[in-house]
């Protein structure tokens, strides 16, 4: 019997390993210690139960509460890891920013309430806006500035400064170039006007009347036109006089723009987006209904327009990548911009491109574009790109230079 005492099933039974109350635990103790002297070789359970019933406690008082055997307990979990920091944009800044205006034959108050409504519904943050009058334009060559590639031949440098390749002004026009720059008969397109007392609209016409065919113009490169007109038998020699007509639509007496310095965020809004989807494609007819040309071009009268918007005077112009951002905030407005201190500018000088050659690009120059050195415009390559992609391009491109 002393076996039966330490067999784990009767003492699970009997509650001895599990007693803690003392009077408990002798109670059953004391039926053990007569069943060990008890000369019987067996014991039922109901024998057992005879013994142990007239020992224990009164069973009306509440037993103590039984002590749940030991569970397998799960290890604490660890608390979970933070989450990486979200890493910066590309370009290491969050917002990409361009310069918008509405164009002279849009400006007025309508229209440009209705550029800030179209801005706040997508996102964009107007930073600043102001106005320019004609004059003001005219006298700081801004429009000239901002279409350089074109203007730069037509109004900003003197025939002696531009790259006229000689020969093929002699075997086209049959005269010597550096005759005709003794002679005093060759203008930029500003100048001559002014030389001849011509407006603009006049002469758009003399320009207009020269051609390829009746050898009276010529094409020396992109963006870059020579072309003969003759007044009182004389022949001058003038260059991309066809920019008059354009710059005179925002320097006359009474033109002015309203411009816009915007920013968003290129994970909500892409670049693409910016000027296909709220500004709208050349085109006004084209545009999407609710882009900003979509709408000048179906709601012109009620807008106190004088005109449809066409493929030439469309309403807006915004710039076509944070680096035509750039370049025309520092034209703009150089007074509070530099290459220095405007943001894209900075982070493209902190990546390592000289600011000098920054300069350079702000006039969309022709720049190596492949490892083949093939030329072409730096806006074409940067067209459309997001901040950061952009950034990534112009270092690409300032490496192959």
């Amino acid at each position: 019997m002393l076996a039966l005492r330490k067999h784990e099933s009767v003492r699970k039974l009997l509650g001895l390993d599990d007693a803690k109350e003392s009077g408990s635990r002798e109670a059953v103790e004391a039926v053990f210690n007569k069943i060990d002297t008890d000369e019987s070789a067996s014991l039922t359970l109901e024998e057992l139960n005879a013994y142990v019933k007239p020992l224990l406690p009164d069973a009306s008082e509440a037993p103590p509460p039984a002590i749940p055997p030991p569970t397998a307990t799960t290890p604490e979990a660890p608390p979970p890891e933070a989450p990486p920091p979200e890493a910066p944009p590309e370009g290491g800044a969050k917002m990409q920013s361009a310069f918008v205006f509405v164009k002279p034959h849009a400006n007025v108050e309508a229209v440009c309430e209705l550029v800030k409504k179209k801005f706040g519904e997508v996102g964009v943050s107007v930073l600043s806006d102001g106005t320019y009058d004609g004059s003001v334009i005219d006298a700081n060559k801004y429009i000239d500035q901002h279409y350089f590639a074109i203007a730069s031949k037509a109004t900003i440098k003197k025939p002696a400064e531009l790259n006229v390749p000689a020969d093929k002004f002699a075997d086209f026009f049959g005269e010597d170039w550096e005759t005709v720059k003794a002679e005093n008969r060759t203008f930029n397109a500003l100048d001559l006007q002014t030389e001849l007392g011509l407006t603009p609209d006049a002469l758009e016409q003399l320009w207009d009347a020269t051609n390829a065919d009746n050898k009276t113009r010529i094409k020396f490169g992109g963006g870059f036109y020579c072309g003969m007109i003759t007044v009182e038998d004389k022949k001058y020699y003038t260059f991309n006089a066809f920019f008059m007509r354009m710059r005179g639509k925002f320097t006359e007496p009474g033109k002015s723009i309203h411009y816009f310095v915007v920013e968003f965020d290129p994970s909500v809004l892409s670049w693409s987006d910016f000027r296909g989807k709220v500004l709208g494609p050349t085109n006004p007819a084209e545009a999407p209904a609710d882009s900003l040309r979509g709408l000048l071009y179906s709601g012109w009268e009620s807008l106190g327009l004088a005109a449809a918007p066409d493929t030439g005077d469309n309403g807006v112009h915004a710039s076509a990548s944070p680096f035509e951002g750039l370049a025309e905030r520092t034209n703009w407005l150089a007074s509070e911009y530099s290459l220095a201190s405007d943001p894209f500018g900075s982070m493209l000088i902190a990546e390592g491109i000289p600011e000098t050659m920054l300069k350079e690009w702000c006039v969309d120059p022709q720049v190596t574009i492949n490892a083949d050195g093939k030329k072409g415009s730096i806006f074409d390559q940067l067209e459309d790109l997001d901040l950061g992609a952009c950034i990534a391009k112009c270092k690409e491109l300032a490496a192959m230079q």
